[in-house]
Parts: C-alpha cells; sequence; structure tokens
C-alpha cells in the first residue's frame, strides 16, 4: 500500500498570501499540509522580489493563493505572473472560519494556501491588460473620445 508521503513528492508547495496596503504576509504550506514558513513583505516591487526569492528555498512553488487581487494584491499578482508564476485569485473565508481559526495575518496566509491546496480557491484574477483596462484607465484620466 503506498502512503501518501509516497504518493505526492516532498518539495512541491503553495503559497497564501494575505494582502494589505503596507504589508503582505506570505505562509508556505506543502502538498501534505505542513506549514513550512511565514513571511511578512513590504507591498511594494522590493517586498514582491524579496517574497519570490524566499519561496524559491522551499522547492517548486505549485502556485500563490492572494487575497485582493482586485485591490491591494493587484500588485504582487501582476508581479507573480511576470516572473512565471500562476496565481489564484483567494476569497476571504466565511466568519464560522474564521471565528472557529481566529483572525490574524498568518491565520488568513494560511487559509488562502489551504483554499488552494483543496481546490476551493480556483478563480484566475484579471490580467489589467486589453482593452477593457486601457478604458479603464483612460476614463481614470478624464480623457473624453
Amino acid at each position: 500500500m503506498t502512503s501518501i508521503l509516497q504518493a505526492e513528492p516532498i518539495g512541491k508547495v503553495v503559497v497564501g498570501v494575505d494582502a494589505h496596503k503596507y504589508v503582505h504576509t506570505a505562509v508556505v504550506v506543502d502538498v501534505v499540509g505542513g506549514t513550512q514558513g511565514t513571511l511578512s513583505v513590504a507591498a511594494d516591487r522590493g517586498g514582491y522580489e524579496q517574497l519570490v526569492q524566499w519561496t524559491a528555498q522551499f522547492g517548486q512553488v505549485l502556485g500563490f493563493g492572494v487575497e485582493g487581487t482586485g485591490s491591494y494584491g493587484a500588485g504582487l499578482a501582476s508581479h507573480l505572473r511576470r516572473h512565471g508564476h500562476k496565481v489564484i485569485e483567494v476569497n476571504r473565508p466565511d466568519r464560522r472560519v474564521r471565528r472557529r481559526r481566529g483572525k490574524s495575518d498568518p491565520i488568513d496566509a494560511e487559509n488562502a494556501a489551504r483554499a488552494v491546496l483543496a481546490g476551493t480557491a480556483t478563480a484566475t484574477p484579471k490580467s489589467a491588460e486589453g482593452t477593457v483596462e486601457m478604458i479603464r484607465d483612460t476614463k481614470i484620466a478624464g480623457i473624453r473620445p
């Protein structure tokens, strides 16, 4: 009989990120559910690069589950995609789950990673490219056709 440890190669991880305005918190979870590490980085290009380099030490990154890819996590999601990583949009867990497990940035980041592992988070975030985004940018800038 094959155990789960033999069936899934170790060294594959998923990263969950709880994104906020100034600081993003990330948690690395391996494919068998073990938490491998936690890191908080600045919500800027330097912090994004630090996060990418930090996650590489844990093995093959299967994907990043990011909360708030349409707001505070948009810059991070874009950075990760440009570096060839798969990004999954993760919704905030419902209140029951939050009450049961507690509320903190590392817990929210871990929940994001576990949602990706469990397959409950599967949405691909918007790419912020293309015609619709050009129209949005011109509307924000106040340019009239």
